[in-house]
């Protein structure tokens, strides 16, 4: 399994209100089905980040492309796999 890094930036305000509570159901059935190691929004209110598991980028890409808040353009993506390092590895 990987880890991919999902920045989420703002594109629009109004539409990321309005679809919040359609992005937050989505999270966490992600992360009830094991496909998020943890999220979170940025508290200077310019997007959020979303660690994902998954197999591959392709995969990665489906689970982004799925989300509320970029399916109606409310929020931009930008995905990095990710190489954790927990201390004492």
């Amino acid at each position: 399994m990987k880890y991919f890094a999902v920045l989420l930036p703002t594109i629009d305000a109004e539409k990321s209100a309005e679809y919040r509570s359609q992005h937050l159901d989505y999270l966490e059935k992600m992360r009830n089905d094991g496909h998020i190691f943890a999220n979170g929004r940025f508290t200077d209110g310019s997007g959020g980040l979303v660690i994902y598991t998954a197999q591959n980028l392709e995969q990665a890409v489906r689970y982004v492309q799925n989300d509320p808040f970029v399916i109606h353009k409310a929020r931009g993506y930008e995905i990095h796999e990710w190489d954790m390092v927990l201390p004492g590895t």
